[in-house]
């Protein structure tokens, strides 16, 4: 190893140790970046050592911010946090509650299927991971285990389904990695639907062959009644509106009527209609939803600009190269080194938010894999279709990083909104089962590429 070498290993631990002290992750990247900054400029003035960094860097540091922050795609991001706010504040998830959960009323854990499914719809509304944990989590908890369901089946299922918002477009963890590593969000966005699809029935059929083999675990209720016209009426009449806003911003995008940013506009004030339309929208709330947004906004593009300068003197060291080497000195094969890094990013989503890990390992890993010379079909229609592929594959990974501890942010949001009763130990055990059932979804991602390049290719013919 070379001095440039050490110095890489030596930021990455500088790094870690910071956050090990408590402070904000925006600032330990950025005070990482201007340390190392000194580092290289009196590494190279007294070692005799060339790293390619000097003082220099601060006014590149801005350069890159500037260029970071003119991205037209990047204002989709508040947008589609306001439009999934905003609908959380409309009530449309407890309409659905109420009315979705007589329609498998008469199905055994027919409560926790029905959580399930509102949970896709929701990811596809709202892509915020926050609202649709709180929001399951406060209408279906309690009415689970007044039920008698097991209080590790009724976690979980909350848990695992509010994670969805995170894979189902509009994501905006998908919008992150697009602009990232340049790639089409359009791409993304289709190559999300499939997966985001099989990860949401391997979790009911995990749900139906759980209650079947363990009925005590989810009886059914004393009170069921048949299913009627009106019960299906009801559940089509509160599906229509969420379903018409996902055809207005999915659509849009898939058709190539409007680009994402446009389209995330027509989303936030479709959802703002829709508060009005039932009666949920004042003042007070647009505040609310205005300063919840900005709050979001302002973490994510604060770690985006220490990313981004953690990121600038990480390969003024010679980091690109260093991880390269070891990557492809790996004795396993492209695939295998694939496997290694999803495996790493699992390991990462432990004690690391998404935001970190799109903006901080994505950067440094994808040249190594578009090196590799793997062969996704894109069918002559999708660009990079071995990069879409990838990013899907770490995107169903990073679900995990929600629900793994010890800090995975949907544990401590349904920690928030459970009853009194629940231990954070239940929560725990109840969401083991949803972490293998993402990984087994990341497993047939990967074994089925076609999966995430096919639709894509389909549309754009």
């Amino acid at each position: 190893m070379e001095l440039t070498d050490y110095l890489v290993v030596a930021m990455f631990a500088t790094f870690i140790g910071l956050l090990l002290t408590g402070y904000p992750v925006a600032l330990c990247l950025a005070g990482t970046s201007v340390i190392f900054t000194a580092v290289g400029y009196y590494a190279d003035l007294y070692l005799d050592t060339l790293t390619g960094v000097d003082f220099d860097y601060f006014g590149l540091s801005i350069t890159r911010i500037y260029s970071t922050m003119a991205n037209w795609v990047l204002v989709s991001l508040p947008m589609f946090i306001f439009m999934g706010l905003m609908l959380d504040r409309a009530g449309i998830a407890e309409r659905l509650m109420v009315s979705a959960q007589e329609l498998f009323g008469k199905v055994r854990g027919g409560l926790a299927i029905t959580v399930t499914m509102i949970g896709v719809l929701l990811a596809a509304s709202t892509g915020i991971i926050g609202a649709s944990v709180v929001l399951l989590g406060l209408l279906s908890i309690p009415a689970m285990i007044k039920q008698g369901y097991a209080k590790t089946l009724a976690l979980g299922t909350v848990a695992g389904a509010g994670t969805l918002g995170i894979l189902i477009p509009p994501s905006i963890m998908l919008v992150v990695m697009a602009d990232q590593l340049a790639l089409s969000v359009g791409d993304l966005f289709l190559g999300a639907v499939f997966p985001g699809l099989i990860l949401a029935g391997l979790y009911v059929i995990y749900l139906l062959a759980f209650c079947y083999l363990k009925p005590a675990a989810a009886p059914l209720s004393p009170d069921r009644r048949s299913i009627s016209w009106k019960v299906i009426f009801d559940v089509v009449k509160n599906v229509i509106p969420p379903a018409l806003l996902i055809v207005a911003v999915l659509g849009s995008i898939f058709k190539g009527i409007a680009t994402v940013t446009e389209a995330s506009g027509v989303g936030a004030l479709f959802a703002t209609l829709l508060a009005v339309g039932y009666k949920r929208f004042n003042l007070a709330v647009l505040k609310e939803v205005l300063v919840s947004t900005y709050s979001t906004t302002a973490y994510i593009f604060g770690i985006l600009i220490g990313a981004t300068c953690f990121a600038l003197v990480l390969r003024g060291l010679g980091g690109d190269e260093f991880i390269e080497r070891v990557l492809t000195g790996l004795p396993f094969g492209p695939y295998g080194i694939i496997a290694f890094i999803l495996f790493c990013v699992f390991l990462l989503g432990f004690f690391l938010d998404w935001v970190e890990i799109t903006l901080i390992i994505l950067p440094l890993v994808a040249p190594v894999v578009s090196k590799l010379g793997l062969h996704i079909e894109g069918y002559g229609v999708v660009e990079n279709p071995e990069m879409i592929w990838f990013l899907l594959l770490i995107a169903v990974t990073l679900q995990t990083s929600f629900l793994t501890p010890p800090v995975g942010f949907a544990l401590f949001y349904l920690k928030g909104v459970a009853p009194s009763a629940v231990k954070l130990a239940d929560i725990y055990r109840g969401v083991i089962p949803f972490i293998i059932l993402q990984l087994i979804g990341m497993l047939i991602v990967g074994l089925f590429p076609q999966l995430v390049t096919w639709l894509p290719a389909v549309a754009y013919r």
